[in-house]
C-alpha cells in the first residue's frame, strides 16, 4: 500500500488547484499536439498553399508574437489572467474552426497571426493565473508537474494526429483541426470554472508596459535565459541536421533520440525542480544547464568522428545534456519570473522575457546552423562558449537584479542569497 502511495506522489500533482492546471495542461497540449502533427500536410493539401507561403507566414507568426508578448502580457496583467486565458483560447478556437474555410495565402496569413496572437494572450494569462494561485511553496514543483503533463498530451496528441493521417484523406486532415478547436473549448470552460484568484496589490496606479523594458537588470537576466535557451534550437533543428548530413547514424535513430528526450521530460521534470524553490536553488540549476548545454556541443562533435552503435550512443549522450538543459533551465525561469517580478506585473514581465527570447528563435537557426553544420564541426567549440559566457554570467546578473528596485515594489532580498549559491 504505501509503495502504491508513493508511486501516486510521484506522477500526480498535490491535490487542488495543482492537479486540476496539470489536467488542463495534458487536455490542450493533446489537441495542440494532434494538429501540429499534420499541420503542413494540412496547409499545403487543404488550404493550397506552397512550402515557400507556409514558412513565410510562420516567420510573421513569430515576429508577431515577438512584438506583442509584452502589450499583451500587460493586458493579461489588467484584466486578470483568468479572463485573458479564456478569451484568448476562445478566440484561437475560433481561428483553428475557421481553418477549414480559408483558401489561398491571405486568408490563411490572417486566421494564422490573429490565432497566435490568441495564443501569447492565452498563455499570459495563464502565466499570471498560475503564479496567483498556487502557494510559492508549491509553485514551481506543481508548473513542474503541468510541463511534464503537457508533454504527455503532446505525445498523445501526436498519436491522434498521426493516425488522422493515416486516413490519406481531407476528412482526416479536417480532423487535425477539428480536435484542437475542440480541445481549445473544453480549455476555456475548465478554465472558467476554476477559481478566481487575484495577482496582488497594485505597486503603481498606472502603469506602463513598455516600463519593463527600462528594468534593465531583468532585461539582462532575460538575455541569458535567451542564451541559455539556444539549446532548443540546437536539440529540434541542428542536431537532426547535424546527424543526417555529418554522421553515419540511421535517419529512424532521430525517432528514438527525439523519443528519449520525450521520455525524460516527463520522467524527471518534476525531480529537476529540485531545489528551485528558493534564488541560490534556482541560480544553481541555471548554472548547472548552462554547462549541461555546453558540453553537449563538444559531445555532438564529437558523433562526427564516430561510427555505428558508438555514434548512436554518442548522440544519446548529446540528447540527454541538451534533455537536462531543459529540465534545470525551464524550473530556474519558472522561479525567477514568478517571484523577482511585482506580483502585478508578471505578464508584462514574462511578456518581456518572451519578447527577448523571440530574438534567439529568430537569429539562432541561421547563425546556429552556419556554426555547426557550415564549418564541418569546429563551430560546436563557438556555440560551446556562448554557453559558458551565459553560465558565468548567471549571477553577477541575478546579484544585479536584486539590488534594483522592480517599478514601485519593494527590492528583494536576493544578492547575499545568489551569492551563496
Amino acid at each position: 500500500m504505501g509503495s502504491t502511495t508513493g508511486l501516486f506522489d510521484k506522477i500526480l500533482p498535490p491535490p487542488g488547484i495543482s492537479r486540476r492546471l496539470a489536467f488542463q495542461s495534458a487536455v490542450i497540449a493533446t489537441g495542440g499536439g494532434t494538429f501540429q502533427t499534420g499541420s503542413v500536410v494540412f496547409f499545403t493539401h487543404v488550404v493550397g498553399l506552397s512550402p515557400v507561403q507556409i514558412g513565410v507566414g510562420f516567420s510573421v507568426v513569430g515576429f508577431a508574437g515577438l512584438v506583442a508578448s509584452l502589450p499583451l502580457g500587460h493586458v493579461a496583467d489588467r484584466i486578470g489572467g483568468k479572463r485573458a486565458w479564456v478569451l484568448g483560447a476562445l478566440a484561437e478556437a475560433a481561428c483553428f474552426a475557421l481553418y477549414p474555410f480559408a483558401r489561398g495565402f491571405w486568408t490563411f496569413l490572417a486566421l494564422v497571426v490573429v490565432g497566435s496572437l490568441a495564443d501569447v494572450l492565452a498563455n499570459g494569462g495563464r502565466t499570471v493565473y498560475t503564479a496567483a494561485a498556487l502557494p510559492t511553496e508549491i509553485r514551481v514543483r506543481s508548473m513542474a508537474f503541468m510541463r511534464a503533463y503537457l508533454n504527455v498530451g503532446f505525445t498523445i496528441g501526436a498519436g491522434l494526429g498521426a493516425a488522422a493521417l493515416a486516413l490519406n484523406s481531407t476528412a482526416g486532415l479536417i480532423a487535425l483541426v477539428a480536435v484542437n478547436a475542440v480541445g481549445l473549448v473544453v480549455n476555456a470552460l475548465v478554465v472558467s470554472r476554476m477559481p478566481e484568484v487575484h495577482a496582488g496589490p497594485r505597486t503603481q496606479r498606472r502603469t506602463s508596459p513598455w516600463g519593463v523594458l527600462r528594468d534593465h537588470p531583468f532585461s539582462a537576466l532575460a538575455l541569458v535565459f535567451m542564451l541559455i535557451w539556444l539549446h532548443s534550437t540546437i536539440f529540434m533543428e541542428i542536431l537532426p541536421l547535424w546527424a543526417i548530413t555529418k554522421t553515419d547514424v540511421p535517419k529512424p535513430v532521430l525517432g528514438a533520440l527525439f523519443a528519449l528526450n520525450t521520455v525524460l521530460a516527463v520522467l524527471l521534470q518534476v525531480p529537476a525542480t529540485r531545489g528551485a524553490d528558493s534564488l541560490p536553488g534556482s541560480v544553481r540549476l541555471l548554472r548547472w544547464g548552462g554547462i549541461a548545454a555546453a558540453v553537449a556541443c563538444p559531445v555532438l562533435a564529437l558523433s562526427g568522428r564516430t561510427h555505428g552503435w558508438a555514434t548512436v550512443a554518442v548522440l544519446a549522450l548529446g540528447v540527454v545534456l541538451t534533455t537536462a538543459t531543459e529540465l534545470w533551465s525551464s524550473a530556474a525561469q519558472w522561479y525567477m519570473q514568478t517571484e523577482l517580478p511585482p506580483a502585478d506585473q508578471r505578464g508584462a514581465y514574462v511578456g518581456a522575457s518572451r519578447s527577448i527570447g523571440g530574438i534567439g528563435r529568430m537569429v539562432g537557426p541561421a547563425a546556429l546552423t552556419f556554426l555547426a553544420i557550415q564549418t564541418g564541426g569546429w563551430g560546436w567549440w563557438v556555440i560551446a562558449v556562448i554557453f559558458v559566457v551565459a553560465t558565468l554570467a548567471v549571477r553577477p546578473v541575478v546579484d544585479w537584479v536584486g539590488r534594483t528596485p522592480r517599478n514601485g515594489a519593494p527590492v528583494p532580498v536576493l544578492a547575499e542569497a545568489a551569492a551563496s549559491a
